[in-house]
């Protein structure tokens, strides 16, 4: 057989088999149709599951969100409605008082009469100037109150200080008419006493140390001399010669001192004439009393530096006597703190973390060279 039939017969039997299995390949062809429809159904549905659960937890999120945000504007709205109290609960400096009918406002000045004192954390302590002053304000525009008690436990202060919180008393009298006494504690020295010029009357306990009417600028230091024993040189640049007197690098000249002397006898000028004026004295008899020392609750009602030797009690009865008060109650005005931020940290100290010779020596300079011109007592401070 040649090799051309051999070529048709294989043709013959290729297209015979095709033939043969058609109907096989047909049945197969539409199962697989029929597989892939079921897949591609089964997958379309499997997407849909899926992103019908993607849609849902998207919408749980959102739902999620929402509540929360709702929660904020709830807490906003209440942080609103009741701001005034939140606000006196975490920073307030003091509760205020109440009152039912007419009073006597107790004022408490304890401490040194000075602006702005406040502790590390920033939270105010001891005398607190500004708030003492604002409270008077209110006393003035308050037509329940008939007058102050005015206590005092200070061994003075600044002069600017001290001279503020007398004219403001003085401002209550005659604004008001109503009347101030003094009430003296363990110490009303110097602008503790200054202050109380202003009452009507001053009643001092008797063990009360008061007087030293004077005025002091501090000690300045001069520590040249040490500076060039070590070898250490400085060079202060100013334009005035006497721009930087004070400094402790460098003495003072008889100048300087002429100048500080004439600021300090200003303020004393200052001071004996008020206790002169208030007290219906002779002004160089004050003088001759005020030479700075301090006298005992004794010999100040002598000199005629107070009224009586008595306690608050006593102060409160002579006032309801004299201006027949006996309907008022006496509230007790003084300084706390009630803050959240005072309650936590305000007991909190701080240790002294410096040590050493050098560190003590200048402690004490900075201090000493600031020169504050202040009516306040060295011996009680």
């Amino acid at each position: 057989m040649t090799e051309k039939n051999e070529d048709n017969f294989e043709r013959l039997d290729a297209d015979h088999g095709c033939q043969n299995q058609g109907p096989i390949e047909k049945e197969r062809r539409n199962t697989e149709t029929e597989y892939e429809q079921r897949y591609s159904e089964y997958d379309n549905g499997y997407k849909t599951s899926y992103s019908l659960k993607k849609n849902q937890n998207k919408n749980s999120k959102l739902k999620k969100s929402l509540i929360v945000f709702l929660i904020i504007i709830g807490g906003m709205l209440i942080l609103g409605l009741f701001g005034l109290n939140v606000k006196r609960a975490l920073f307030s400096d003091d509760r205020g008082y109440e009152v039912d009918g007419p009073y006597l406002a107790a004022l408490y000045v304890e401490g040194t009469i000075l602006a702005g004192q406040v502790d590390t954390f920033g939270i105010a302590t001891g005398y607190q100037h500004q708030w003492t002053l604002d409270k008077i304000d209110e006393l003035m525009n308050d037509p329940e109150n008939k007058g102050i008690l005015l206590f005092i436990d200070s061994p003075g202060g600044g002069v600017y200080e001290s001279d503020e919180l007398y004219l403001k008393l003085n401002e209550y009298k005659e604004t008001t008419e109503r009347p101030v006494y003094a009430v003296m504690g363990s110490m009303a020295a110097s602008g503790g006493y200054y202050i109380a010029a202003a009452a009507d009357e001053i009643f001092a306990n008797r063990n009360t140390w008061t007087g030293s009417i004077g005025v002091t600028i501090g000690t300045l230091y001069d520590i040249s001399e040490l500076l060039e024993k070590y070898g250490v040189k400085t060079v202060t640049i100013t334009a005035g010669r006497n721009k930087a007197m004070g400094s402790s690098v460098e003495p003072l000249t008889q100048e300087q001192q002429a100048i500080f002397q004439s600021l300090v006898d200003e303020a004393y000028e200052q001071f004996v004439g008020i206790v002169a004026e208030e007290r219906n004295l002779d002004l160089d008899a004050v003088k001759n009393l005020a030479d700075g020392r301090v006298y005992t609750a004794k010999q100040a009602m002598e000199l005629g530096l107070v009224d009586s030797i008595g306690t608050m009690e006593d102060a409160v009865y002579a006032m309801s006597e004299k201006y027949d008060l006996w309907d008022c109650d006496v509230i007790d005005i003084v300084y706390q703190d009630h803050s959240l931020w005072g309650n936590l940290f305000g007991s909190v100290k701080i240790p002294d973390l410096k040590s050493g010779d050098v560190s003590a020596l200048l402690e004490v300079v900075e201090g000493g060279n600031r020169f504050p011109i202040s009516y306040e007592c060295e011996l009680l401070k």
